[in-house]
């Protein structure tokens, strides 16, 4: 039969089940967006920018059944989209990217967008595929998709030539997708060493990442058989429920809030699943990992890269602490642990809850309000910035993908259009995104997006007038704000602008009747972008470890002429 390319690219998705795809027609898609247009079950998307396109693709992996899709321009589209994609490549979150690719039947040189793209993308995908013929074209699309979710997920590029989109070719048949190959089975042996060695240690403790986050069910039994404490990445917040009494939440080293500091202090036997003991997860490497390592993770390469484990094991976190609960046997219970971790976790809390302000909005009387009016199964999508680790200290996520942050990547301006998409991916949930003013300013007009396609989210916008937190980190040491002060801005104009609702809460005064007006909002169906004064006075738990930490390594008469420098400046300016 014969069939043109754009045709059976647009097959291929369907029976990969695509609900959307996201990204801006051009001269070297026209042909794929036009099938598209025609698709029953694929509705694409027009976005403002590329770069937001990624992000929409990356949270619609991340929060719901169906796979991210970009259909992009190449060249600048690509490059405007690297900063989603190579997010999406580093916290291993899988996306499918097809774009155009220059015609190569004319034997025209120089050509609109003429760029070596596999030679950019480089480092940033799992594989590049470009299309030669149209018996590739289903082949490669399965392939690509098996791979994006295979082993550590991640995006996969494939480049469609405009002669093959335009033009129709023979193709042998139109095969259904065959489903994704069962995992790599468990090394058993293996599991039983590590359970023999987790349950000989007097103080054992796990550490769960994003990779272990849809194993929340085992990963819970295994810690009530160890009477383990829990930390997680802060990327893997959402693994293991915040009401669990074992949870204490993001690491457990300098960085971390007092509970997991003290529920690990003795912790002789580490239990680590789906983490790569990144920096931003360890607080700048400044966790005391035990030598009594057991670290379990699909991709062997992160294994012994920054501390050694004592029993590596690859494999599928599901499969692995399926087979490691079943092996364990129940310790008894350790009321004073739990006890501990209530208090310490309850005293924490309330020590951001002390003293209203009447000028600005406090973080924790602003999370206290939020966390009564959302529910078990809201998303909600966070950027880059202070409020970043403020969210992780005082907002409690219960349920697995129900909280979203770019990390080891960490690329400002991912929430808003990260919001956009994962309300696209779960149109029936409650989605709020939380954003520092300076993360909004890069794409903060993909509220555009979500007013055009009718999406009923809100936006809290963390307006301090800075980037806030490299000015804290500069003001410190430095006692300036050097490129870190943003000019000023009226978020209501931008709400104007791309007709949104607009809501400012100016002290805490107000946060329960404007907070109670935006849900009012969004249960009507409208966008809200909302302007929050906040306090960025008292410095996080992550904060002032990390700088602590950092400080710790610099050699004596470094540390000392940083310290002397900061003393200087405090005193004299």
């Amino acid at each position: 039969m014969k069939k043109t390319g754009a045709e059976l690219v647009v097959y291929a998705l369907e029976e990969l089940g695509i609900t959307h795809t996201f990204g801006v027609p051009g001269v070297h898609n026209t042909e794929m967006y036009d099938e598209l247009n025609k698709s029953k079950l694929i509705e694409p998307i027009l976005v403002t920018h590329e770069g937001g396109a990624a992000f929409m693709a990356d949270a619609m992996s991340r929060t719901s059944g169906s796979t991210g899709t970009l259909v992009i321009v190449p060249a600048a589209g690509l490059t405007q989209a690297m900063s989603g994609i190579t997010e999406a490549f580093l916290d291993g979150i899988p996306m499918l990217v097809i774009s155009g690719g220059v015609r190569r039947d004319t034997g025209r040189h120089y050509q609109l967008h003429q760029i070596d793209q596999e030679k950019l993308l480089g480092g940033m995908v799992k594989k590049y595929f470009r299309i030669e013929e149209h018996n590739q074209i289903i082949s490669s699309l399965y392939e690509a998709y098996r791979l994006a979710h295979e082993g550590e997920p991640g995006p996969v590029f494939v480049e469609v030539p405009v002669e093959i989109q335009l033009f129709k070719g023979v193709v042998d048949a139109l095969p259904a997708f065959p489903g994704l190959p069962e995992p790599v089975p468990v090394d058993e042996d293996l599991v039983a060493r590590a359970a023999e060695l987790l349950q000989n240690c007097e103080h054992p403790g796990l550490y769960l990442g994003w990779g272990a986050v849809d194993a929340c069910n085992l990963a819970m039994e295994v810690a009530e058989k160890l009477q383990a404490p829990v930390a997680t990445t802060f990327q893997g917040l959402s693994a293991f429920p915040a009401d669990h009494p074992l949870h204490v939440g993001v690491g457990f080293g300098p960085s971390s809030i007092p509970a997991a500091r003290e529920a690990f202090k003795n912790c002789d036997g580490l239990l680590a699943v789906g983490v790569r003991f990144a920096e931003l997860a360890t607080g700048s490497y400044g966790m005391n990992i035990p030598e009594n390592l057991v670290h379990v993770d699909i991709n062997p390469d992160v294994f012994h890269k920054n501390y050694p484990a004592k029993i590596a094991i690859e494999g599928d976190a599901k499969r692995v602490l399926e087979v490691l609960a079943a092996k364990l046997e129940v310790t008894p219970a350790r009321t004073e642990l739990v006890d501990m971790i209530a208090e310490r976790k309850a005293e924490y809390r309330r020590s951001w809850n002390e003293q209203p302000k009447m000028d600005k909005v406090s973080p924790g009387f602003f999370f206290k309000e939020l966390e009564e009016r959302l529910t078990e199964d809201s998303l909600v999508v966070v950027d880059d910035g202070k409020h970043t680790f403020l969210t992780a200290e005082l907002l409690p996520i219960r349920k697995p993908r129900h909280l979203i942050s770019p990390t080891d990547f960490n690329c400002m301006g991912y929430c808003v259009p990260a919001a956009i998409g994962a309300k696209f991916g779960s149109p029936d949930r409650l989605v709020i995104g939380i954003v520092g003013d300076g993360a909004f300013l890069m794409t903060g007009l993909e509220l555009l997006t979500a007013v055009n396609y009718g999406l009923a989210l809100a936006i809290f916008v963390f307006h301090d007038g800075e980037l806030g937190q490299i000015s804290q980190f500069q003001k410190t040491p430095l006692n300036r704000k050097t490129c870190t002060v943003l000019p000023k801005i009226d978020f209501s104009g931008i709400a104007k602008g791309v007709g949104a609702q607009f809501i400012s809460i100016e002290h805490d005064g107000e946060i329960q009747t404007r907070m109670d007006e935006v849900m009012a909002l969004v249960q009507s169906g409208e966008t809200i972008l909302v302007d929050v004064r906040i306090d960025y006075s008292r410095k996080t738990s992550l904060t002032k470890g990390v700088v602590k930490t950092n400080l710790g390594r610099f050699p004596l008469k470094e540390k000392l002429r940083f310290i002397f420098r900061a003393l200087k400046r405090h005193t004299i300016g």
